[in-house]
């Protein structure tokens, strides 16, 4: 892909921030909230040897403190393709595990709701990263997942948010009633091998897009809005924020 056609990918990405997106706007996104587990937290906010705040959220969910890669909470981290465990150097249809773009149609092997996006009519109707295939449970233990998008519309939902720098790093504050608070930075998307939009968060969820299940729900921010959701083509590179829950 030349660099004029990646500008103008990465200037249609942030467009697509021009609306907030509400629950009530979205499609359908299919599957039970699979990050309410039964992990049992320590009372030190560390779990695995990484660190969580409790939000006070209605669901019990707690939130890492760091995302998956970094050791600080304005850290970038790792990038990973939907369902994949390993940053890589290159991010493309070419190389991802669970589908291809050929003959310009995408055929998915994994996690597929429609036959028309499935290698050789492929369907399993899987909406959820199953646990083996979620990177943060097998980085870190599956003490801890990658959210689902309702979880990310709960955080959202019960905080007040403001962008600020942290350490010199971009992102977005997030404070809850009980005065806890959470960092997200901005840390953009790889596409290829390209590090694409400054001042944009892409962080990834569990949750397929049922409709075109080549892609996959993300919570998305920039520095002008937050809460604005969309999915991304489930082979690009994209940030993690893992999740674990109260017995």
């Amino acid at each position: 892909m030349n660099s004029a056609l990646k500008v103008m990918a990465a200037i249609m990405m942030i467009l697509v921030f021009a609306v907030s997106c509400k629950k009530s706007d979205v499609p359908n996104y299919g599957g039970n909230n699979n990050g309410e587990n039964d992990s049992v937290v320590d009372p030190d906010e560390n779990l695995n040897g990484h660190e969580y705040v409790d939000l006070g959220l209605p669901s019990g969910t707690l939130w890492a403190t760091c995302n998956v890669g970094s050791d600080t909470p304005e850290g970038y981290g790792d990038y990973f393709a939907w369902g994949e465990a390993d940053p890589k150097g290159f991010y493309s249809w070419k190389n991802y595990k669970y589908g291809r773009f050929y003959q310009n149609r995408y055929e998915m092997n994994k996690y597929c709701t429609d036959s028309v996006f499935g290698l050789n009519g492929f369907v399993d109707s899987l909406t959820l990263l199953e646990p083996d295939d979620d990177l943060a449970s097998t980085i870190w233990g599956t003490a801890w997942r990658t959210p689902t998008i309702e979880q990310w519309e709960e955080m959202f939902q019960n905080t007040t948010s403001v962008w600020t720098t942290l350490n010199g790093v971009n992102g977005w504050h997030f404070t809850a009633s009980n005065g806890n608070s959470l960092f997200l930075p901005a840390a953009g998307y790889y596409w290829d091998e390209e590090l694409n939009a400054a001042d944009l968060g892409v962080y990834w969820s569990v949750t397929l897009n049922v409709e075109y299940p080549y892609r996959a729900w993300s919570f998305h921010f920039n520095s002008f809005q937050c809460h604005l959701c969309g999915s991304s083509d489930r082979n690009r590179g994209q940030t993690v924020r893992a999740v674990c829950s109260k017995k």
